[in-house]
């Protein structure tokens, strides 16, 4: 079977250091397999993400050696088909309206999952018909999760398991201002590319089994996954758009293609120094069990880096 692969980066902002990382270990897993690559332009916040930066992204990426094959709708165009999706689940019953507010939802008391967001009691599961006629404003809408422990084993993080009832509670689908939330669209638009293999950042290790639920609701194949490690600040802290840490631009402007790649490669395990290197020729050597699963920690020493 053809390894088919994506990039799916979100335009809000330049790239920073971690996101290249990601992007070189993706590209380089389906190149080493002579496999497909597609990228997808996640923009489906229309508060956060801009045109410019969707085109900013495509000539950074060319400008690092990380070429594609096929390039997806961006999710902002595709909102009929995350709607045909929404009101396939609707129609067995399986989504709600949902009326609480955000300070409801990060109350002091509630428990909160282990990528920090607060645990879905159901509160609104339980409203009566006449409770929602009531209600005056517009609803979230939320899937039902059952009670099931969902478990799989990531390509380089090992076994992970998650009970949805207890580890998220019932998830958003669609927000309240109508725009389709990112669990459900990612879904969906990996299963209609072909999807077989996903490469990202370990922080969305606890998003697989939400998505695995839904790829099972809506009869969707599930793709190999493999959460990388992410690159953090000396003070441990993830490197962050919003705080320009190490982005392409400063980076561009001290640093040949060749040199980022080998200095990634070497916090990747990839190889012993921090020797420049291609991406071609570093897709020819490239293999999983190399690859550090540990986050990485990276100073700003002389030349960014």
């Amino acid at each position: 079977m053809q390894v088919i692969g994506r990039f799916a980066p979100s335009p809000s902002g330049r790239m920073h250091l971690g996101n290249v990382f990601s992007a070189l270990l993706a590209w380089l897993s389906v190149r080493a397999a002579s496999g497909k690559m597609v990228l997808r332009i996640e923009d489906l916040d229309p508060d956060r993400c801009r045109p410019e930066y969707a085109a900013q992204l495509r000539e950074d990426l060319l400008w690092l050696g990380l070429d594609w094959d096929e390039e997806q709708t961006p999710q902002s165009r595709r909102s009929a088909d995350y709607a045909a999706a929404f009101e396939a689940l609707r129609a067995r019953g399986l989504v709600y309206p949902c009326y609480c507010s955000r300070a409801q939802l990060h109350a002091a008391s509630a428990p909160h999952a282990a990528d920090g967001q607060a645990v879905y009691p159901g509160t609104c599961r339980k409203l009566t018909d006449a409770q929602r006629a009531a209600m005056t404003k517009p609803p979230a809408w939320r899937l039902i999760v059952p009670d099931e422990d969902i478990s799989f084993t990531d390509g380089l993080q090992g076994a992970y398991s998650e009970n949805l009832a207890r580890g998220c509670g019932d998830f958003i689908l669609r927000r309240a201002d109508g725009v389709y939330a990112y669990q459900l669209a990612v879904v969906h638009d990996d299963a209609e590319a072909g999807v077989t293999q996903v490469v990202r950042g370990r922080d969305l290790l606890g998003s697989v089994p939400r998505q695995m639920y839904l790829q099972r609701l809506l009869g969707y194949p599930t793709p190999e996954y493999y959460h990388v490690p992410l690159l953090t600040a000396p003070d441990g802290r993830r490197l962050s758009k919003r705080e320009r840490d190490l982005d392409l631009g400063t980076l561009r402007e001290e640093l040949t293609p060749e040199t980022l790649v080998g200095r990634l490669a070497y916090y990747a395990g990839l190889r012993p120094t921090q020797e420049a290197v291609t991406p071609r020729r570093l897709a020819a050597e490239f293999s999983w069990q190399q690859v550090r699963r540990a986050d990485i920690s990276v100073g700003k020493p002389q030349n960014c880096l």
